[in-house]
């Protein structure tokens, strides 16, 4: 565990990493006190079968130091184990809290490689269409742009999965504890997590080539780079929360009367 937590919660990646352990931790403890009177323990053969596949391969992930593969069967390994120990009725009711607390371990870099790629791109094609139409001198090749005398590559980092991970586990928590009893509109906000995400750091990205402009690359690089990042996160997790307050009254004058009458 101290392994996958120093590869994983030192970065960017892994930086909500602490937040989603506590919250989900919490949530769990306080779901468990309404639950724990049907616990019973499960049948023993499913849970040394799932124990025997998962062991090993989790040996496996150790030796080769495959950080995401080994915390992902490290997590399933502790679920089957609470599994036996309390049996899959109670594991149905805390279903959210058991999923919530997986975004503690970051994405295969297989799933990123893939996801980032368009991802970089757009953000490319988009910041450069945007600045042009602004007047400035900007072009670009792929993931490369061209504004000046310098050359900005959009990294992974840039590409907006990360915040769109934390945003994810953030809101969702959030979701869940305001929306928990009214899964439609819930599931409309989450359908807005991913957009809101993409536009934050379509911005977060125009400050930076703004920055490298006017300011020199130095300071676009610098400690401005990092707290780019963090305002534009910050901006968007406000989004979610101001989308819930615009959207709820309308849900509930025009599909509220709706749930209430098929209650």
């Amino acid at each position: 565990m101290m392994f996958v937590v120093r590869q994983s919660w030192t970065g960017e990646e892994g930086a909500h990493g602490p937040i989603v352990l506590v919250t989900g931790l919490w949530l769990l403890f306080r779901q468990w006190k309404e639950t724990k009177e049907i616990a019973t323990p499960a049948p023993s053969t499913s849970v040394w079968v799932l124990l025997a596949i998962l062991v090993p391969l989790e040996i496996f992930a150790r030796i080769t130091q495959i950080v995401e593969l080994e915390g992902y069967l490290m997590y399933f390994t502790l679920l089957v184990v609470l599994y036996s120990l309390v049996g899959l009725e109670v594991m149905k009711r805390l279903w959210f809290p058991l999923f919530y607390l997986a975004f503690i371990f970051p994405p295969p870099d297989t799933f990123v490689a893939v996801v980032t790629v368009p991802m970089k791109m757009w953000l490319s094609e988009a910041a450069i269409w945007f600045l042009s139409l602004l007047g400035y001198p900007i072009g670009g090749e792929g993931v490369r742009i061209y504004i000046g005398q310098y050359e900005l590559l959009v990294a992974a980092a840039c590409s907006g999965i990360n915040s769109i991970i934390s945003l994810s586990a953030i809101s969702l928590f959030y979701i869940y504890m305001r929306h928990q009893a009214r899964w439609q509109y819930a599931l409309l906000l989450v359908l807005f997590i991913i957009p809101v995400a993409l536009v934050a750091n379509f911005f977060r990205v125009l400050i930076l080539i703004l920055l490298t402009y006017h300011a020199g690359e130095a300071a676009a690089q610098g400690f401005l780079h990092n707290f780019a990042g963090i305002l534009m996160f910050g901006i968007a997790l406000i989004s979610i929360f101001a989308l819930d307050t615009l959207l709820k009254p309308v849900w509930d004058r025009y599909v509220g009367k709706t749930e209430r009458a098929a209650a």
